[in-house]
């Protein structure tokens, strides 16, 4: 019997010295887990919600609202991969807007405070389906819907499945056609079954953190970073696991997404405008903005010069400017009305002008 006993014990010596490595690994990977999952409900403590809510299919909706209804259409903006409605309003757009409209910036599904079931993939089809039915709930009755980046896709989406619920497009920095992206693979690993939860929950957080310096650069790029992007925006909030795993979805949508619609752009008949930085290192100006403004002939096309993927930042009165120009032909108010200035403050332009860089 003490033999036996020796003899189990000398096997279970030789098994921890053989698995060391193995063991030491996925104990740093639970201490890592509970590091993250900690984490994120501090940065939750710390940068609550600024909106309100709306449920919609049994999930909640975050999303700002401000201005007024002056006779146009309301307006809705839905942001880009990695952030969430407050970019809008860090951009200057949200302000400048709401002078003259009632504005609605949405959290898409699964950023900022906005509920993301994983039982169901979230398209651009789906979120546009979600957000039509937002819009019936909250009276937003046939907005002008303004899309960046990843958002464009959804308001594209809403236009053409769901063409009774939006007047006008203001597409920003959009991707539209399927092209090679070497980031797809990359961003999209989070979403892998169990290997990915292993990493959205341990070393996602910590390479994001390490690595969104740089892509923060890229995007505003060849501009630097605005000091009120560096210093307002809750960047932590996007280390959470559930966001890494909302953002590695939206990466993986988007091929299929635009491989299956861009046969369908043609059919949009409601006023589009389609706005990109001459710069734009994230999506390519020539490859998607301008073959959209081929494919629909009908729209505008305004490339703003040394802008990069974050053109709001780069020129928002431009920007906003585009937005009414839409929204007054849909509400055939005279242009001396919707003249560049808006009934913008001097005090809120020079806010977007001279705000410092870092």
């Amino acid at each position: 019997m003490a033999r036996t006993i020796k003899q189990q014990s000398t096997e279970e010596e030789s098994f921890l010295r053989k698995n060391r490595g193995w063991l030491l690994a996925a104990a740093a990977l639970a201490a890592a887990a509970v590091y993250n999952t900690r984490q994120a409900r501090r940065t939750e403590q710390e940068e609550p919600p600024m909106g309100k809510f709306v449920e919609v299919a049994g999930m909640r909706l975050h999303y700002l609202e401000s201005g007024r209804d002056r006779g146009g259409p309301p307006v809705v903006l839905l942001h880009g991969n990695m952030v969430s409605a407050e970019d809008f309003r860090l951009s200057g757009i949200h302000d400048m807007i709401a002078d003259d409209h009632r504005v609605i910036a949405f959290d898409r599904p699964g950023f900022g405070y906005s509920d993301r079931p994983r039982e169901t993939i979230w398209s651009p089809r789906m979120q546009a389906a979600l957000f039509r039915r937002a819009f019936e709930k909250m009276g937003l009755r046939t907005p002008v819907v303004v899309g960046h980046s990843w958002g464009a896709m959804v308001a594209m989406a809403l236009a053409l499945e769901h063409p009774q619920s939006v007047s006008g497009l203001v597409l920003l920095g959009g991707y539209f056609y399927p092209t090679l992206r070497a980031d797809v693979p990359l961003l999209s690993a989070p979403l892998v079954p169990v290997v990915g939860d292993v990493m959205r929950y341990t070393l996602s957080p910590l390479i994001g953190r390490a690595t969104m310096p740089s892509m923060v650069k890229a995007m505003f790029a060849p501009r630097p970073v605005p000091m009120r992007f560096t210093q307002g925006f809750p960047t932590s909030l996007c280390f959470r696991p559930w966001q890494i795993r909302a953002a590695a979805e939206d990466s993986a949508t988007m091929i299929p997404w635009v491989a299956e619609m861009q046969h369908r752009y043609h059919e949009l008949r409601i006023p589009v405008t389609i706005m990109a930085g001459d710069q734009d290192k994230i999506v390519d100006v020539n490859r998607h903005s301008m073959r959209l403004h081929q494919d629909i002939p009908h729209s505008e096309l305004n490339v703003l010069p040394d802008a990069g993927h974050m053109l709001h930042y780069a020129d928002p009165q431009r920007i906003a400017h585009a937005i009414h120009t839409v929204a007054r032909a849909l509400s055939g108010r005279p242009a001396e009305e919707e003249e560049f200035l808006y009934a913008v403050g001097e005090e809120r332009r020079n806010y977007a002008e001279t705000r410092p860089y870092s």
